[in-house]
């Protein structure tokens, strides 16, 4: 099965570049947490051998994005189709999204100004950004889905060539 588990580690090395390629692009990239944290493995089982893709939790919000309280968004799955988020913004009042959001502001440095050209205290720059964020929610990137769909395209025939090329160097034996 060494042609096999070299296709697939082609495969998962492909999803994953062209994943971290999309964030690079978008400019999706703060702290590198999300970008380092996208990886795969060949896992074997009994009923054969699965690739598993691995990332930190919040990555798949980006991927899928999040329904605000006022506006649905949307995701393009690795097959192509337009979908729902599964994911919404809830009533919880305990302040992880500014939270969130105050880290994100140091990092990128944003100060804005008011219309008198003095600086919008970080307080007050948190609230109307989290305010957004929790009506408007965010659109999926689609990072991983689409890499993931162009990977899967070939899949079934770069298989069918591996598996042919193992048995028949196994005959060879």
């Amino acid at each position: 099965m060494k042609a096999l588990e070299r296709y697939l580690n082609s495969f998962g090395k492909s999803v994953v570049n062209k994943s971290k390629g999309i964030l690079k692009r978008k400019k999706k990239v703060v702290t590198g947490a999300l970008l380092n944290s996208i990886n795969f493995r060949l896992v074997t089982t009994q009923e054969g051998i699965n690739v598993e893709f691995t990332m930190l939790d919040y990555g798949s919000f980006i991927d899928k994005g999040t329904s605000g309280s006022q506006k649905k968004r949307t995701y393009v799955d690795y097959e192509g189709k337009r979908k729902s988020s599964p994911y919404s913004f809830g009533k919880s009042r305990n302040g992880g999204l500014t939270r969130g959001i105050d880290k994100w502001i140091v990092m990128r440095g944003i100060a804005p100004r008011d219309a008198k050209g003095r600086f919008i205290s970080r307080k007050s720059l948190k609230f109307l950004i989290a305010r957004k964020i929790y009506t408007q929610g965010h659109d999926g990137l689609s990072f991983f889905q689409k890499p993931l769909g162009l990977e899967m395209k070939n899949f079934a025939s770069q298989v069918a060539k591996a598996v042919k090329e193992d048995i028949l160097n196994n005959l060879e034996k």
